[in-house]
């Protein structure tokens, strides 16, 4: 069958309140969430959404009824014979990227999409495939949200032990955060390509560190650059140029680029310089924003200029019994999910191309 016998797909329209934050519907455009309306939602089911215009068009699904804005499609189902779950997990095996209309933005073609030929299994056969791939995807969401709960108990009990401060306590020292952590600046890597009997390694750059992992599209580099530069799980990472950010990288071994710091510290624990490091984020990013006296990057200064507060060794033995596992169990719950997804990834196109038996599934 073609995909144009089984669905139709439906244009977006404008949504007047989707800058909401706390509306009951969920409005998508061409790469995903942009917000929420109190409108009355424009798919009253739970559906898929496919990209219609830009140069990055993605596929998300919304498990309650949504609205979409005018730069993507919302999928309808024309036929009984199809699990909408089933076709959004379908459509991820689709690059959509590469289906240009030809228009001067690139656009999806939904005649295109209409015209590719699919084998649909049975409406059992279908579930149990997304049974399989909802397992995996449900874990990755619950440890997102146990892990949000988590940065948010860990914000409160740094607010309280450390900005709540009146008077600094016996004991207490001020400091600046050059004093409690090295910043290491990553390396051109463009200079330290892999050799022909290497297998590179990917390169850590901004994008990286944004999307939360590397790609197909990451560049590599040379394994034995110093080991310095060698980033592992686990790892607190600065990126103090363009988009300013501060995290705990989760994506495997990769090297460090220029514009990123990579935060170590050899008197102080993990928990407490990323925790100051990222306490400083949002006056770095104004810092940087002034373009009159930066060029929209920090620099070493402002890491002199970034007070903090060093406790003593009894209440910094208290703090750090709250704060170092709630991390340890951040990290722990993002190399998780990493491995959760390279499972689905693996799983998904061997599903869908009915190369695994599922018979024996039952539910």
């Amino acid at each position: 069958m073609k995909w144009g016998d089984l669905i139709s797909l439906e244009y977006g329209k404008p949504v007047k309140d989707k800058v909401s934050k706390n509306g009951p519907v969920p409005v998508y455009g061409t790469n995903g969430q942009i917000g929420t309306s109190y409108l009355p939602p424009l798919c009253k089911y739970p559906s898929f959404i496919v990209g219609r215009k830009g140069a990055y068009r993605g596929i998300h699904y919304s498990k309650v009824p949504f609205s979409v804005i005018d730069t993507a499609f919302y999928v309808k189902p024309i036929s009984d014979i199809i699990d909408l779950k089933w076709a959004y997990y379908k459509f991820l095996t689709y690059d959509i990227n590469r289906m240009d209309s030809g228009s001067a933005i690139p656009s999806t073609d939904r005649y295109e999409i209409y015209g590719i030929d699919v084998e649909i299994p049975s409406i059992i056969e279908q579930k149990k495939v997304v049974k399989i791939l909802d397992s995996l995807e449900n874990k990755i969401l619950i440890n997102n949200e146990i892990n949000d709960n988590l940065e948010q108990q860990a914000q409160a009990i740094f607010e309280k032990e450390f900005l709540e401060v009146q008077t600094l306590p016996e004991g207490w020292k001020q400091a600046s955060l050059i004093d409690i952590a090295e910043y290491l600046n990553g390396l051109a890597m463009q200079k330290y390509r892999p050799s022909d009997r290497e297998i590179g390694i990917p390169v850590l750059k901004i994008k990286e560190l944004r999307q939360g992992c590397c790609d197909d599209s990451s560049e590599l580099c040379s394994p034995n650059i110093k080991s310095n530069y060698i980033i592992h799980d686990g790892d607190v990472i600065f990126s103090w140029s363009g988009s300013l950010l501060v995290d705990l990288w989760c994506g495997g071994i990769c090297g460090l680029n220029q514009h990123l710091f990579k935060v170590t510290s050899t008197k102080y624990d993990k928990w407490f310089y990323y925790a100051w490091t990222k306490y400083h984020l949002n006056r770095f990013i104004a810092v940087a924003a002034d373009k009159a006296t930066t060029m929209g990057h920090i620099k070493r200064d402002e890491l002199k200029k970034a007070k903090v507060l060093i406790p003593e060794e009894g209440a910094y033995k208290r703090i750090g019994k709250l704060l170092k596992p709630t991390y340890d169990l951040i990290i722990t719950n993002r190399i998780e999910n990493k491995q959760l997804s390279m499972a689905r990834d693996t799983l998904l196109p061997m599903l869908m191309a009915g190369k695994i038996d599922i018979s024996a599934i039952h539910f």
